[in-house]
């Protein structure tokens, strides 16, 4: 068993309460709300960041993402998680921008997220291994890049619309 199936997340209710705290294996296996931070990656030609995820990540694995990002860690601040996951999965350190809050549902995730934007031309590292290839794509371009590739459904429901009205 992954040591990040034991990290314990923290489970929603409707209206965005904690309720409990399961381990994220439990999560994943229940479908369970929980909270969330996507980031979307710009930089200063106004292109996004895209990646591809690692084939050992536990939901959507080999799908390309429009976001760094993840699960929040039990009583974190929602910025803070966003900062953390930004480093973890880049190297990189930015200043976030919000860009709001909203849920996302379907049969593998379950998620209040929250929704930001850092503007940064790196450099980046990816050394946790979460991300195996990443391309900068002019945001006017984006929909047309990814529609014939598999992707992140969360991330595209959540942070496109806020990339076409920031």
């Amino acid at each position: 068993m992954d040591s990040a199936d034991e990290e314990m997340v923290e489970v929603l209710d409707d209206d965005g309460a904690v309720i409990d705290t399961v381990s994220r294996r439990e999560m994943r296996e229940r479908n369970l709300r929980h909270r969330s931070v996507l980031v979307a990656v710009v930089n200063d030609a106004d292109e996004i960041l895209v990646h591809k995820r690692a084939s050992w990540k536990d939901v959507w694995p080999d799908r390309w993402d429009v976001a760094v990002g993840g699960v929040v860690d039990p009583g974190e601040a929602w910025e803070a998680a966003a900062a953390r996951e930004m480093v973890e999965e880049t190297g990189a350190v930015a200043e976030l921008g919000y860009l709001g809050e909203d849920r996302y549902d379907d049969d593998e995730v379950r998620v209040l997220a929250r929704i930001y934007h850092a503007r940064t031309p790196g450099p980046f590292s990816f050394d946790d291994g979460e991300i195996v290839d990443a391309v900068w794509v002019p945001i006017t371009q984006l929909r047309d890049w990814l529609a014939d590739k598999p992707a992140c459904p969360d991330s595209l429901a959540l942070v496109l619309p806020r990339l076409d009205s920031p």
